[in-house]
C-alpha cells in the first residue's frame, strides 16, 4: 500500500553507499526504529551475495520481527530486498548506487509494503512519508560519520 520512492545525489562514492547499505548487521547502531538485527544465513550467487536476516523493529508499542531475503550485487551497486515472514502482507525494497562523473553518487531508494494489521498500517499510514524521509536522512548521516561530511577540512 505505502510506497516511497527517492532518488538523491550523494557526496559518497556508490561504493561507500553500498558497503553502508549492505551492513545489515550494523543497522541497530544508526538506523531509526531498527532495535535489532541478525543475519539468519549468507550465500555466494553468481554475481554477488545472498543474505537471510531478521530485524526487530521497535515504535511505540508496536515491537515486531521479521526476515527478509537481501540480494547483494556489488558489481552493480544494486541491493534488493524480500520479504520472508513477520507482520507484513509484502515488503519490497530496492536501493541502486549510480556513480556521478564528480565522485559522488545517485541514490535511487525504493520502498513498497503492506501489514497484515489493519491497526498498524492506519498507524503507519499517518506517519510514513515522514518516517521514509528519516530512513534515508539516517544512512546519510552514517555515512558523514563513517566516511566524513565532504565539505569538511578532514575528508
Amino acid at each position: 500500500m505505502p510506497t516511497h520512492a527517492e532518488k538523491r545525489k550523494m557526496p559518497y562514492t556508490a561504493q561507500q553507499m553500498y558497503d553502508l547499505v549492505a551492513d545489515v548487521s550494523a543497522y541497530p547502531k544508526f538506523l531509526p526504529w531498527t532495535a535489532a538485527a541478525r543475519i539468519r544465513t549468507r550465500y555466494p550467487i553468481e554475481d554477488g551475495e545472498i543474505l537471510e536476516a531478521d530485524l526487530v523493529i521497535s515504535f511505540k508499542l508496536f515491537r515486531e520481527r521479521f526476515g527478509s531475503r537481501v540480494t547483494l550485487k556489488p558489481a552493480d551497486y544494486c541491493i534488493d530486498v524480500e520479504y520472508l515472514d513477520g507482520p507484513f502482507k509484502y515488503l519490497n525494497n530496492h536501493w541502486k548506487f549510480t556513480p556521478c562523473t564528480d565522485g559522488g553518487c545517485e541514490a535511487d531508494f525504493f520502498v513498497d509494503f503492506e501489514f497484515k494489521s489493519a491497526v498498524l498500517q492506519a498507524v503507519i499510514g499517518v506517519v510514513f512519508n515522514e518516517a521514509m524521509q528519516r530512513i534515508v536522512r539516517a544512512f546519510e548521516n552514517r555515512a558523514a560519520q563513517l566516511y566524513g561530511r565532504p565539505d569538511s577540512p578532514a575528508s
